[in-house]
């Protein structure tokens, strides 16, 4: 137990990585609730200090922005992942359930 990060750093660590991969195709698993499910690709557009845009396609090639915080990953409700290997980008949730 000493050694836990404290979720701030976590947050912070969440939003450099995201800066660094600002521009880049994405993909993203959020949990909506009642056992709803929405997967969806896009670019991540913007960072923001307290949430990221992804910027997903819909259907007949429109676009749409949705939004989420930083907390989201740490506890799950939204996974990352790399668009071209499918690999997960933050694996905070399983390093919590150790």
């Amino acid at each position: 137990m000493e050694n836990e990060i404290p979720s701030v750093n976590r947050v912070d660590e969440i939003k450099d990585r995201l800066r660094d991969l600002e521009g880049q195709r994405i993909k993203v698993r959020a949990n909506m609730g009642r056992s709803r499910i929405v997967e969806r690709a896009g670019t991540l557009v913007h960072v923001h200090p307290s949430l990221f845009v992804v910027e997903v396609e819909e259907r007949r090639g429109r676009t749409a922005r949705q939004s989420y915080q930083y907390v989201d990953i740490l506890t799950g409700t939204v996974e990352l992942f790399d668009i071209d290997s499918g690999e997960r980008l933050f694996d905070y949730v399983a390093e919590e359930q150790q």
